[in-house]
């Protein structure tokens, strides 16, 4: 329960929490930073860390001086895509067998099933849309990998998402955190990102349950 409320916590004040991690950890901050995004992005099994909003928060702390905004945007940009490479081969190692069983210890099929109706619809330009949507993010690699995408063509598109995902959050804090009204609502704006941010996702699901709803009350 006390990890749950300090994940929240983390979520909601990531403007505080950041700072106190940059003071106390110096240039080990910019580790920090790469180990989130990486698992975030590389391992099925931690879709909730938080991505949109840590970039556009760590963005408004480059901004201020206490992170090279060069650096940053290098290193979190080799994190998305070495992370979704974990991913995609993964998705090819161990799969199948996860689609072929009926549910998982550790993966969530829920969200594999979603997954892989939006890729499926939107085929290899997924890879770059997902960029922008948490949960959908992480299992996209991975059902990539399992499906018949090949490896150029998945770097290809992983490559010019990643690194379009990482710059514009980046920037948008770097641009927008320090506006006075920003700091000042600085929780407020987080919650925004996270909305906006899977706003799609929710879209997409009720697209695809209203019909399974609607034949249940014929």
């Amino acid at each position: 329960m006390d990890l749950i409320k300090y994940g929240f916590d983390m979520f909601m004040h990531l403007d505080t929490h950041l700072g106190t991690i940059i003071r106390n950890f110096g240039l080990w901050t910019y580790l920090i930073l790469f180990l989130i995004i990486f698992c975030e992005t590389g391992l099925v099994v931690t879709p909730f860390l938080p991505g949109d909003s840590l970039l556009f928060a760590a963005g408004a702390f480059a901004a201020l001086g206490s992170l090279n905004p060069a650096w940053l945007a290098g290193a979190l940009s080799f994190a998305a895509v070495a992370g979704d490479n974990l991913n995609y081969w993964t998705g090819r190692t161990v799969g199948p067998k996860v689609f072929s069983s009926g549910s998982s210890r550790w993966f969530n099929r829920r969200h594999l099933d979603r997954t892989h109706r939006f890729y499926e619809k939107h085929g290899g330009k997924t890879i770059i849309i997902a960029r922008f949507m948490p949960i959908i993010r992480t299992f996209t690699p991975f059902v990539a990998g399992i499906g018949s995408m090949t490896y150029v063509r998945f770097i290809t598109y992983d490559v010019a998402g990643g690194i379009s995902w990482i710059l514009i959050f980046t920037l948008g804090g770097y641009f927008f955190g320090n506006i006075p009204m920003v700091r000042r609502n600085f929780t407020i704006v987080v919650v925004a990102i996270i909305l906006i941010s899977v706003l799609p996702a929710v879209i997409e699901a009720a697209r695809h349950g209203f019909p399974r709803h609607a034949r249940r009350s014929d």
